[in-house]
């Protein structure tokens, strides 16, 4: 693993949930368990992250840009154990093609929520250690699948407050064409904050959800 990966290990050991996120399952037990996979690579503009756009046609989170993950299947095993990360990597594989084999994971940050879809997700970060080409596999799942520097998610440039008509905020991204926002983008944010990659950004520039109609 890259020297540069050594932050985010340690910041893993270390993060309380609380400081990830506001929203944490809850107590009950209830919520559907699930996984993401944050995957590191190191492409031609240095270390960069693995994306995917979730098709407009879904049920949960349609349209938006997200980490590849998905729900845990009775066959990831146990919630507690290593179910997420067999899951994680399972969803990856599903939903860009990419080789597990070559996917080498070196921590998991605390349990989360989302309360809109009801999900508890783990957060399971891993090595692009031999990366092998990625692609839409179900339309109906996926609309596309990217990467994106980390340069580029530090810079100030990049960096705005969304506005949910609701009117909750957060931090987002601007990568190209997309704005990615949510409980991706929050995860993000924390990552460069205790990872010490985090650059000064104008937090007062706002961008609406409805940004592109």
């Amino acid at each position: 693993m890259p020297e540069w990966l050594t932050p985010v290990a340690k910041a893993a050991e270390t993060v309380e949930p609380k400081q990830l996120s506001r929203f944490l399952p809850p107590e009950s037990g209830a919520g559907r368990q699930s996984a993401v996979l944050i995957l590191f690579g190191e492409g031609e503009q240095g270390p960069e992250l693995l994306l995917m756009e979730r098709a407009s046609s879904l049920r949960s989170h349609a349209g938006q840009p997200s980490f590849p993950g998905g729900a845990l299947d009775p066959e990831d095993g146990d919630p507690a154990g290593d179910g997420p990360l067999r899951a994680a990597l399972r969803e990856a594989e599903e939903e860009t093609g990419l080789d597990p084999a070559g996917v080498q994971i070196f921590g998991v940050l605390p349990k989360l929520y989302i309360p809109v879809s009801g999900f508890v997700v783990t957060p399971v970060l891993a090595w692009w250690r031999e990366p092998t080409p990625v692609g839409v596999v179900d339309p109906a799942e996926t609309a596309r699948v990217f990467t994106v520097p980390v340069a580029h998610l530090t810079a100030a440039e990049h960096r705005v407050t969304s506005v949910h008509p609701r009117g909750h905020q957060g931090p987002a991204f601007l990568v190209g064409d997309a704005l990615v926002w949510g409980f991706t983008a929050g995860v993000i944010d924390r990552i460069l904050h205790y990872a010490g990659w985090e650059r000064p950004w104008d937090r007062t520039k706002q961008v609406p959800l409805d940004w592109r109609a």
